[in-house]
């Protein structure tokens, strides 16, 4: 599932490679989790080598849909450079431009790598049955049909309407066209809080454990996005500067002195002072965009608005 940016270090993660400028960290627990749960499932295969391989393939299959959320995101010009991997699945830390299409598109790549993946699975499920490999290798057999479910119980996980989940935030985005930023992270926010405290209760009932974790996972997150809902509710009522527009997510800077000086520590409007700080006269190199975090000089947030300007003529002239 994508997290957005700012988020906190992996930390307890150690780093296991990098693609395409994207970290893939590994947390420690993952390895306590899957000592228990190879342990527990024994007896499904007759060598303990096919459950090492299916539990491995499972976070192979996480990993690729955790790239499809990181890749989609810079596709339409956010930021993803991280992954964690650990017992509960994946996390893509991501930062998508702050629009609504841009958000659809960086959630529902994650699930679309899991939609693709069902036709080849499922394909090599029949191969299975045709071939006879039931009766020459159980174990190679039920390797086969144990990766296809997997993947169609993650797809349909996933996509359950409940925030944090890719469902939750996908109606999320759904939402954002038509009643606005915040508003649209309320209503997920409440309806996860909703479906976490039922599935706590529930997980008391079945004295299950997994479940028990993964609701509380479901509240935490869901209490953020609801905190992080009222924010971008008050921070909707600030007037932003209309000449001027970040050349990353081409959102609009805040009118006001919300940036801070890094000498003096002296607040200011970088964009009314041309980002000197009009108490010690240090200048600024660049300024960061309170809505994706990338960091640009002024001359860039003012030619953006000019290259932005000159679209929306054109666009007008063509219609």
């Amino acid at each position: 599932m994508p997290q957005e940016y700012p988020a906190p270090s992996p930390a307890g993660s150690f780093r296991l490679f990098r693609l395409a400028g994207i970290s893939v960290y590994l947390h420690w627990s993952w390895f306590l989790v899957a000592a228990y749960e190879i342990q527990s499932r024994s007896s499904a295969y007759s060598i303990r080598v096919w459950i090492v391989a299916e539990y491995l393939s499972l976070f192979a299959i996480v990993l690729l849909h955790e790239f499809g959320h990181a890749l989609a995101c810079r596709q339409v010009g956010g930021r993803a450079d991280r992954i964690v991997l650990w017992p509960l699945g994946g996390v893509a830390y991501v930062s998508p431009p702050p629009r609504p299409g841009a958000l659809l598109w960086s959630i529902v790549a994650g699930p679309l790598v899991n939609l693709l993946l069902l036709p080849i699975l499922f394909g090599a499920l029949v191969v299975v049955g045709v071939s006879g490999l039931r009766q020459s290798s159980s174990d190679a057999a039920h390797f086969v049909e144990s990766l296809a479910f997997i993947n169609l119980g993650l797809l349909v996980f996933n996509m359950l309407p409940v925030y944090p989940l890719d469902g939750g935030q996908t109606l999320q985005a759904l939402l954002w066209f038509v009643i606005g930023r915040a508003r649209s992270l309320l209503v997920v926010s409440v309806i996860g809080f909703a479906a976490g405290a039922g599935a706590i209760l529930l997980a008391v009932f079945l004295a299950d454990v997994w479940i028990g974790v993964l609701a509380a996972f479901v509240v935490f997150q869901s209490f953020a996005g609801f905190r992080r809902a009222r924010l971008l509710a008050q921070l909707s009522k600030i007037p932003r500067h209309a000449d001027a527009v970040c050349p990353s997510c081409r959102a609009h800077p805040f009118a006001g002195d919300f940036w801070v000086c890094g000498r003096c520590q002296t607040p200011f409007d970088p964009f009314i002072h041309q980002a000197v700080c009009p108490t010690c006269g240090n200048e600024q190199l660049v300024t960061v965009c309170p809505e994706c975090q990338q960091a640009s000089a002024i001359d860039k947030w003012l030619a953006a608005d000019d290259r932005q300007a000159e679209s929306d003529r054109l666009d007008t002239h063509q219609a």
